[in-house]
């Protein structure tokens, strides 16, 4: 993946144990620590940092035998031998709890994306005094039949990685992304970077792992995020999540796979922001009464442009931007705070729900600029056309048929140029930007 700047200086250190990791953001922000998956390293997060880091302090770690841990970092004393290493998923936690202990933070909101995700919830339910608010994107409760894992252990442990790095873009990102930079880049770095040892520690560690007894036990509020196109963690391991964690919410979002963080970064990072604007972490030290007001609003700010963009596109929002004025800036930043940081963000409600209540309202009081723009809001939130059609034939009832009538000329033409624009073309093959 490119790396991307980040909006304050960073540290890197060794924790107890060997635990790499990496501070980013103001040191009296809330700590937030991300988890990555297996044969990944604290670059996963890099699309979801620069906005993280602007109001959190963002603390990153390595799995054992990847980016810069040590495969011996989990070898105990009296257990296998460090040519054999193993891990457990209680063992990769007390590394997070020593990692949070050497920063001095008692308390610390929590993500992580499949093994890191499970990482957090086996915390969460462990040691809930230490866990603010959890994020699981593409995790699970327990990661299929152990049997599997201790086979690909064994696979690696004899072939190296090769063999596994080879299929593996196939279960990280739907074909459509497969092929792109980033993901390129991502199974490059698995093969060339991870150390095979420590890959298949880890391989042992999901095949011990199964928490599905334990999830009650979770307190912390929960995101469950899931990608729809997902095989190695498919929605039904993220619904068995949000049925099992009390008042655990679910997102699904649609033309993802397993690193959906990757190929989805926007949508990830709007419902991240959103969870954790719902439910504050503790902050590092005091703050001022007015700083804290100001981190509020930066917070909704963040979180609603993070939403904003997803639901709407970038291309349009930066055209929104551009347009500002000085007039018309106060606005800007009034929408984006009230509208899409504090009302789209919520957890109520998916998505889809939101855009159905929204196509409705605008048919009804003629606001046709607004409705062009969000039926195609709607399409990106997943509506298909067929779904748009029963709104405004609903809509026909109950706010009248000659604004319905207007309302589906207007559907007529931005679907087709939606689907137009969206389907690509026989013969060619998608470049990289």
């Amino acid at each position: 993946m490119t790396h991307r700047p980040t909006p304050a200086p960073a540290d890197t250190t060794d924790a107890p144990r060997l635990v790499h990791h990496q501070v980013d953001g103001p040191a009296d922000a809330p700590l937030l620590i991300l988890g990555p998956s297996l044969g990944t390293s604290m670059n996963l997060w890099e699309p979801q940092l620069p906005e993280l880091a602007r109001q959190y302090r963002i603390v990153r770690w390595d799995l054992p035998g990847h980016g810069g841990t040590p495969t011996d970092a989990l070898t105990p004393t009296d257990g296998p031998t460090p040519e054999t290493p193993t891990a457990t998923v209680a063992a990769l936690a007390r590394l997070v709890l020593d990692l949070a202990d050497s920063l001095g933070a008692d308390r610390f909101a929590y993500a992580g994306v499949s093994l890191g995700g499970a990482v957090g919830a086996w915390l969460a339910a462990h040691h809930p005094g230490r866990v603010d608010s959890l994020a699981m994107v593409c995790s699970s409760a327990r990661f299929g039949e152990p049997a599997a894992w201790r086979e690909r252990a064994a696979l690696v442990r004899e072939k190296g990685l090769g063999p596994v790095a080879a299929a593996t873009a196939a279960r990280w990102f739907t074909p459509a992304f497969a092929d792109s930079a980033p993901a390129r880049e991502m199974v490059r770095a698995l093969r060339d970077t991870v150390d095979p040892a420590g890959y298949a520690a880890c391989c042992d560690a999901l095949a011990a792992y199964d928490l599905r007894a334990d999830l009650a036990r979770i307190t912390a509020p929960t995101l469950v995020v899931a990608g729809r196109q997902d095989p190695a963690t498919p929605p039904a391991h993220a619904r068995e999540l949000t049925d099992h964690i009390p008042g655990a919410s679910l997102v699904e979002l649609p033309g993802a796979s397993h690193l959906a963080s990757v190929e989805r970064p926007a949508p990830v990072l709007a419902a991240l922001l959103g969870h954790l604007a719902e439910h504050p972490a503790h902050r590092a030290g005091p703050v001022p009464a007015d700083r804290a007001a100001a981190g509020d609003d930066r917070s909704r700010h963040a979180a609603g442009m993070a939403v904003r963009r997803a639901v709407l596109g970038d291309a349009h929002v930066d055209r929104s931007i551009a347009r500002t004025s000085a007039l018309t800036a106060v606005f800007q930043d009034f929408i984006t705070r009230y509208a899409w940081g504090e009302i789209w963000t919520r957890p109520g409600l998916s998505r889809r729900t939101r855009s159905c209540i929204t196509l409705t309202a605008l048919v009804a009081r003629g606001h046709h600029d607004e409705l062009s723009m969000h039926l195609r809001a709607a399409l990106r939130n997943g509506l298909t056309p067929q779904e748009i059609q029963e709104v405004l034939l609903q809509s026909a009832i109950y706010c009248g048929v000659p604004a319905a009538n207007t309302a589906f000329a207007l559907a007529d033409r931005v679907v087709d140029e939606y689907l137009t624009e969206h389907t690509p073309h026989p013969g060619t093959a998608e470049t990289d930007s």
